[in-house]
């Protein structure tokens, strides 16, 4: 069976779903991407056409499905201790301390979990065996589930000091070589869900430090003000927000206020 080319309408329909989805839009420069991701699903339902695949994920009963389109659009790029700055950032905070309680942090868009095992390293070097740990949380369940085995191809570590690498860090072997697994006790120290950032925030939990690191480039003005604003009430007076280097909350909101590049820090009440 041959898979028809996408069509027009069918490119349409299927960025109108994902952007009502996830709050991203994708344009037209993402048209093979979007290709080249669902393909295997229509071969794998025995579908001729993307159109034939819409009406699939659209019909009831079809929930599960419609949720693996968002996962495999979903664009998933990042690597451990990536924008080194903010773990200097959170080193120096961290032996600064907390009064009164360790703190409250959550990676809001953690992707795969190079992310929040970053911030876990860091945070077991300077904590230790006290009870904390690391939120995260991710739109696509796929990326959860890679985070919560914790097996990386050693290309993801080439920016993890080597120190660290050894110590949270076990290289594989055998059929597992050219791959690293991270150690069960830092595994342990992450507590991952899902969560659509365009969606409030259910959790009761207030943050020290939120980071949501190269991932409002992907969103468009109205939704980059509604994901923060969402955020905002997470977030602890006097947290600190960390962004991508690459992105600013210029226009977006003025309850933030710049402390050094990509990080903001929320106004004391």
């Amino acid at each position: 069976m041959s898979l028809q080319a996408i069509s027009d309408n069918d490119f349409a329909a299927i960025s109108q779903l994902f952007y009502a989805e996830s709050g991203i839009r994708l344009g037209i420069n993402k048209r093979s991407l979007v290709c080249g991701r669902l393909a295997p699903r229509l071969k794998a339902l025995q579908l001729d056409s993307y159109g034939a695949y819409l009406q699939f994920i659209t019909a009831r009963g079809n929930e599960l499905e419609r949720q693996l389109t968002v996962d495999l659009l979903t664009t998933n790029e990042t690597y451990f201790f990536r924008e080194q700055q903010h773990f200097d950032l959170l080193k120096d905070l961290l032996q600064q301390g907390w009064p009164g309680h360790v703190p409250q942090i959550w990676s809001a868009a953690c992707s795969s979990g190079e992310e929040p095992y970053s911030i876990a390293m860091t945070l077991a070097e300077h904590l230790g065996d006290k009870p904390w740990q690391v939120d995260a949380s991710d739109l696509s369940n796929r990326m959860l589930s890679t985070a919560e085995q914790g097996l990386y191809p050693l290309s993801r570590a080439r920016e993890v000091p080597s120190a660290l690498l050894r110590k949270y860090c076990l290289k594989g072997l055998g059929q597992f070589d050219g791959y690293l697994l991270v150690e069960p006790g830092l595994r342990q120290r992450l507590s991952l869900h899902t969560h659509n950032l365009m969606e409030p925030v259910t959790r009761k939990k207030k943050y020290d430090l939120i980071f949501l690191r190269n991932v409002l480039i992907y969103f468009d003005a109205a939704s980059k003000k509604t994901i923060i604003n969402h955020l905002l009430q997470a977030l602890q007076p006097g947290g600190l927000l960390f962004v991508g280097h690459s992105e600013s909350l210029n226009g977006i909101t003025d309850a933030l206020v710049p402390l050094r590049p990509a990080v903001y820090r929320l106004a004391e009440v």
